[in-house]
């Protein structure tokens, strides 16, 4: 969306003035604003919009997004987080487009505590993720090998496993599946998934597995 500051203008005026569609315009502003680049501008836009309508589901996620942007991830979590709330309190009224949007904007909250080394929130990111939209095989994915990041394979060959039923042909899930089966010392498990992982993706990471288990001699 492309707003001029005449149309800027405009829209801070219309607000002022009349209270039908305020929160709206500015929403619309602070997608102005985030489309130029001014992220702080944006953001406060987007919180003056849920401040006039804290169930402006949209301005949440405009939000959520824009303090991502601007690495502000703990207040992220906490904008998507209330936004969730809301969803859970009356599933019926969401959009299911709005659901995912936020599923993957918990995962993506998710990605950047995991590269940060935060392991359990980065957990507890997916996991809302998941609640909202319980098929999201990728996010299942990065739910289980964080689980075996910390510890807990059990808990994450269940997750794996669950993906894999999902979308049988989704290699990421396979191969840590393989990599979990692995680690446990489920040697001839683990090649099973590495194979049939190959098989879908001959020239993937699979290949190099089974190459290594091979020459290990673990399995017969």
């Amino acid at each position: 969306m492309s707003v001029s500051l005449e149309e800027k203008n405009q829209f801070i005026s219309e607000s002022e003035t009349s209270p039908a569609g305020y929160a709206d315009l500015h929403n619309k502003l602070g997608l102005s604003y985030h489309e130029s680049g001014d992220l702080n501008h944006a953001a406060d836009c987007f919180r003056k919009a849920l401040s006039l309508n804290p169930y402006y589901t949209e301005a949440s996620l405009n939000l959520t997004v824009t303090l991502n942007d601007m690495g502000e991830y703990d207040e992220a979590r906490s904008c998507i987080s209330k936004a969730a709330l809301s969803i859970i309190a009356a599933p019926d009224a969401i959009d299911p487009y709005i659901r995912k949007k936020m599923a993957n904007e918990h995962a993506r909250l998710g990605d950047q505590y995991m590269e940060l080394g935060i392991v359990n929130e980065g957990i507890e990111q997916y996991q809302k993720a998941i609640r909202l939209h319980p098929d999201l095989v990728d996010v299942i994915t990065k739910l289980g090998v964080a689980l075996r990041t910390r510890g807990e394979d059990d808990q994450a060959i269940d997750l794996l496993t669950r993906a894999e039923r999902i979308n049988s042909r989704y290699v990421p899930a396979l191969i840590q599946l393989g990599l979990t089966y692995y680690h446990k010392g489920f040697f001839g498990l683990a090649f099973m998934k590495w194979e049939e992982a190959g098989r879908i993706d001959p020239g993937g990471a699979a290949k190099v597995y089974l190459a290594l288990i091979k020459k290990q001699e673990v399995i017969n």
